[in-house]
């Protein structure tokens, strides 16, 4: 890249830049009130940039990340950010600073919340503790999925690189007398140990008990075979260079991971081991460019069944047969392609029961010209293509999306989304402009506007003007940050800054918040909760931290009641991983509650 290029490229990082930390993002706390959400990382210390390390080479990868893991490591209640950062690919030097990959000091970082209890936004505040914290994560990095994997109540971490996988073991409170919690908590790098390592090009990743054995499992998505010594030229219709796509290069078999508990003296000694069991489980032979991956019973049979939206190739909805294998059966189910028959590029995807009827339901981001896609689930794990008749088809239409976030914005009880762009082929007019990376694109809000005539949602994206600042946005997590009861977004732009939008809407309207725990303080992730009203239908959520795209969410679980909500108290109906049901009774609106496997009454049937 010429002198005069790298100038440009430097320009057009340092204007985006300039303009997130000037307040043009919210970053300053001066949103209005009409603002539906507003950017505070910088208000709050959250200051962080990705890099995607490149070059000028157009390397296939540096365009695809970065994403983030939303976790509560050190127990004290609230949500930290671990964030995924890039380095410069190959041996060449970063257009943007001139470094290169060998002394590059660029790393994942992990940040602290320091929220001042009942404070709201106006107490929030994050620290970054990544050295002492001894997370020492330097792949060049693209998702992250949490779980207690070992079951002593610290939620331990799995990073996927673009090259070589990490299992970061929580240790939990090391610290002895006089230190506070967060000062003591550290991490242990146990990927060669754990067998979990995968040195492909790893996406999104997941942790799950798909044989209901108490140990959460792990299923990692790998997307192509392309390797920087493999790198292919390609170009766009008009014959300049441009990104390559999935199809240049041979898609890469997924792997799961099966947890087989402690091996040695007890949780504090004993080595978390994983059996790689993709081949027994009969996915050994179906190689896909996976992007997006989420979990959930499907067909209501007590079984984790796993969905992955793939690039360019028919997805896979993986049913759990309950003997420890797996089918793909997206084809037969519905959910493999669209309502014309075709392969759509898959990013990211989110489940959740978007119409109000208790099943799981999935909405997917794609390419531009494809549209999202919207699946409705028939109660029986067959779905229908509504993307037309939801209204979502039009307003997507322009724009290639990755992260899909399902959320109640307005604490209404209906589920709202937010699907976060930027492009993957070269938008000529930014070129012309000396854009760094000319990928940007707005991202998109769409309320949930169902009726018993059917679903429908409308696009709520100019209520929300930080959406409008154009940047190439990837993953997007899902998560209370200052525990005010509505649900608040973390956005990874790549090669630009992380964006912590705060819902200013949500709180108006009365909530309840639970964790579900089993075995250790373990969030139980695949439970699924019925929150019972009287007068009015019962609401529908999973536990769970996949979904979206390279992420990790917040696995509470958050009701909105609405305005005209019932007083309260209220019960809950759990469906808990193991497959038993049991009722918990007095739940209190206004905050979060935890509800142990266990501690509950044994349900006489289920709804």
């Amino acid at each position: 890249m010429s002198d005069l290029l790298r100038c440009f490229a430097c320009l057009s990082q340092l204007v985006l830049i300039a303009a997130w930390l000037c307040g043009c993002s919210g970053g300053s706390k001066t949103g209005t009130s009409d603002e539906l959400l507003v950017d505070e990382a910088a208000a709050v210390g959250l200051e962080f940039v990705h890099r995607n390390g490149m070059s000028g080479h157009l390397y296939f990868s540096e365009m695809t990340g970065p994403g983030a893991a939303l976790f509560d490591f050190d127990k004290d209640g609230d949500l930290d950010i671990f964030l995924l950062q890039g380095h410069p690919l190959g041996t060449a030097r970063s257009a943007v600073d001139g470094t290169v990959a060998e002394r590059s000091p660029w790393r994942d970082r992990l940040f602290r919340n320091d929220l001042q209890a009942g404070s709201g936004s106006d107490g929030l505040s994050f620290t970054d503790i990544t050295d002492p914290s001894g997370l020492d994560s330097r792949g060049y990095g693209m998702g992250a999925a949490t779980g207690d994997i070992d079951n002593d109540g610290w939620t331990d971490l799995y990073v996927t690189n673009f090259g070589g996988n990490q299992l970061w073991r929580n240790n939990g409170l090391q610290g002895g007398a006089g230190l506070s919690a967060t000062e003591g908590v550290t991490f242990s790098k146990i990927t060669e140990p754990s067998g979990t390592d995968d040195a492909r090009w790893s996406s999104s990743a997941t942790f799950l008990d798909f044989d209901r054995d108490g140990w959460l499992d792990l299923y990692v998505v790998n997307y192509t075979d392309f390797r920087i010594t493999n790198h292919k030229l390609c170009r766009n219709p008009q014959g300049a260079a441009d990104y390559c796509g999935p199809r240049s290069y041979q898609p890469e078999t997924d792997r799961l991971f099966r947890n087989l508990g402690l091996q040695g003296d007890g949780v504090a000694l004993g080595t978390v081991a994983f059996e790689d069991v993709s081949a027994l489980a009969g996915m050994q032979d179906a190689p896909a460019p996976g992007l997006g991956v989420v979990t959930a019973d499907f067909d209501a049979d007590g079984w984790i069944d796993i969905y992955v939206a793939n690039d360019q190739a028919h997805n896979q909805l993986w049913m759990n047969l309950g003997d420890g294998t797996f089918r793909d059966e997206a084809l037969m189910r519905g959910c493999a392609v669209d309502a014309q028959g075709q392969p759509q590029a898959s990013m990211g995807v989110d489940a959740g029961d978007i119409d109000g009827d208790g099943d799981i339901d999935l909405f997917m981001t794609h390419l531009t010209s494809e549209t999202n896609t919207l699946y409705l689930n028939d109660g029986h794990g067959i779905f229908t293509e509504r993307t037309a008749a939801s209204g979502l088809a039009s307003p997507s239409f322009a724009y290639t999306g990755f992260g899909a976030v399902l959320f109640d914005l307005e604490n209404d009880g209906r589920l709202d989304l937010l699907a976060v762009n930027g492009e993957v082929r070269v938008l000529a007019e930014q070129r012309a402009a000396g854009e760094a990376l000319p990928l940007r694109q707005p991202n998109q809000l769409y309320r949930n506007e169902t009726t018993a005539d059917g679903v429908r949602f409308a696009d709520w994206s100019s209520r929300a003007p930080i959406l409008s600042l154009a940047l190439v946005s990837r993953g997007a997590a899902v998560g209370d940050f200052d525990n005010d009861g509505d649900a608040d977004i973390l956005v990874q732009n790549n090669n630009g800054p992380t964006q912590l939008l705060i819902n200013r809407l949500g709180a108006d309207n009365a909530w309840l918040g639970l964790r579900l725990l089993g075995v250790g303080g373990r969030h139980m992730l695949g439970a699924r909760v019925g929150l019972l009203r009287r007068t009015a239908p019962t609401l529908w959520r999973r536990v769970r931290t996949d979904s979206s795209y390279l992420v990790a969410n917040d696995p509470r679980v958050l009701f909105g009641l609405g305005a005209a909500a019932e007083a309260g108290p209220y019960r809950a109906q759990v469906h808990w991983p193991s497959g038993s049901v049991e009722i918990f009774e007095d739940l209190t609106p206004g905050r979060y509650q935890d509800l142990e496997e266990g501690m509950g009454r044994p349900a006489e049937g289920s709804l």
